[in-house]
């Protein structure tokens, strides 16, 4: 008689499966949920860390953590982006967008320039101060990943987070006004 697996099992679902390993044995739902339970203990925790860490870094260089943020995306995008798109990417009104990028430029952080696609608007550069504000709090953030996620696991994390970002924008109720 060959091994087989019930068809339904009432107090227990299947593991999710992941590239490299492949379970066979149901998972109770209890101990699921208390892994879910567990991950989100987690995730607010880093969140909490994180929060606190943006705050130190940017307070450190004069900045408030909306400025250090936008200064991330633009050394990000590693080219310029026009206002517009900046205030999506950080959900701020026009008015908002106007001063952040007038205090950074008062700090020598970005610079205004033209932009060659559309006479009508400009483009928001990272200049040499504000390349070394996002390599010294990316370094911070590094430095710690470094510490605890192994080489081999860092594709597969940042594949993670990508993912749970997707999803908690899909289950979002923001995403739907």
């Amino acid at each position: 008689m060959p091994d087989t697996m019930p068809d339904a099992v009432p107090d227990a679902v299947s593991a999710p499966s992941s590239p490299d390993v492949q379970s066979t044995q149901p998972v109770p739902v209890a101990a699921a949920e208390d892994d879910l339970a567990d991950l989100m203990v987690a995730f607010r925790s880093f969140q909490m860390h994180h929060a606190r860490v943006l705050a130190r870094e940017s307070a450190a260089r004069g900045l408030n953590a909306t400025d250090t943020r936008f200064v991330l995306f633009l050394a990000a995008t590693g080219t310029g982006v026009t206002p517009k798109q900046a205030g999506e990417h950080l959900e701020l009104s026009t008015g908002a967008m106007t001063s952040l990028i007038d205090r950074l430029e008062r700090h020598g952080h970005i610079r205004r320039g033209p932009n060659p696609d559309d006479r009508r608007s400009l483009l928001l550069h990272l200049t040499a101060s504000g390349s070394v504000v996002a390599q010294q709090i990316t370094g911070v953030y590094s430095a710690a990943a470094r510490e605890v996620v192994a080489p081999a696991d860092r594709a597969r994390l940042a594949t993670q987070f990508t993912l749970l970002g997707d999803a908690l924008a899909r289950h979002s109720r923001a995403a739907s006004l």
